[in-house]
């Protein structure tokens, strides 16, 4: 069965040099191209950096879906037939300011989504996202697109995977946490949990490095559908480029056994009621 490889290029972005984050995003996708990537995902907020102080701070690093920065993203995808999914920050239309992603094509801008759940001090920065996540049938197969805390939210990547996803891609700025005594860290154990889960490829990309005192995890991983890990975590927590070759299509069989499908057995109706019982009061 033929493979698509996938690439997470792990980069540390600087709030204070947007330009020069810029550069370093557009540098690691032209290498993960030339290392023979298909699909490649950066970090969220590639373009900025994440550790803003003030609303004027992030509209003056947002840029507009129409940028030279994403024309760029386009320009080394087309030096292997790649798509790109990379976060940056936004300049809506309509004079907001969003924490967006861009995936991106030889022929340009294929799909914008903006987050929609806001983590901690984004709230102050950016508007959320109002329309749903989606699935993009892309040349190298179908994306479904999410941003960092989405994640969390496990009706997402679940929609996502019930939308006919192959590979869930989530650019995230995941900031350092207590280490986990004798186990994974939770971070990890949320893209091999999602994958498992509905049987679907995820790519998490994170960033890494400090930025105006805050350590970030650099806890990049590509999952496979078995919820093994197949690429990552990188072992310094540095920068790095992750490479996995999936294949794709598999995900499109969700079958466990001769008896068990993963999507077939639901039984959404019963769990609508179970919802719905649970908020009733006891008499």
């Amino acid at each position: 069965m033929s493979t698509v490889r996938v690439a997470c290029c792990q980069l540390a972005t600087n709030v204070e040099d947007p330009e020069e984050s810029a550069a370093r995003t557009r540098a690691a996708i032209a290498e993960a191209v030339a290392g023979g990537a298909q699909i490649v995902v950066v970090p969220e907020l590639s373009n900025s950096g994440y550790m803003f102080r003030a609303e004027e701070e992030a509209r003056a690093a947002a840029v507009s879906a129409d940028d030279p920065l994403l024309a760029g993203w386009a320009a080394e995808a087309a030096g292997g037939d790649a798509v790109v999914i990379g976060g940056f920050c936004e300049l809506g239309m309509d004079g907001r300011v969003y924490n967006s992603l861009a995936l991106v094509d030889p022929d340009g801008v294929q799909a914008v989504y903006r987050k929609l759940h806001l983590w901690n001090e984004e709230n102050r920065w950016f508007v959320p996202g109002d329309q749903p996540a989606p699935v993009i049938d892309t040349r190298h197969g179908r994306i479904g697109l999410g941003i960092c805390h989405d994640i969390d939210f496990p009706e997402l990547p679940r929609g996502l995977a019930l939308g006919g996803a192959d590979l869930l891609a989530f650019p995230v700025n995941w900031p350092a946490g207590d280490p986990v005594p004798g186990g994974r860290p939770i971070l990890h154990s949320l893209a091999t949990t999602t994958a498992y889960l509905s049987k679907v490829f995820v790519a998490v990309c994170d960033r890494c490095g400090v930025e105006r005192g805050a350590e970030f995890e650099g806890a990049s991983v590509i999952a496979g559908l078995d919820g093994s890990l197949v690429a990552g975590p990188v072992e310094d927590r540095g920068e790095a480029i992750l490479y996995a070759d999936c294949a794709l299509s598999e995900a499109r069989d969700k079958r466990l056994n001769g008896y068990n499908d993963v999507f077939a057995d639901r039984r959404a109706d019963l769990y609508a009621r179970a919802l719905v019982e649970e908020r009733e009061p006891a008499l």
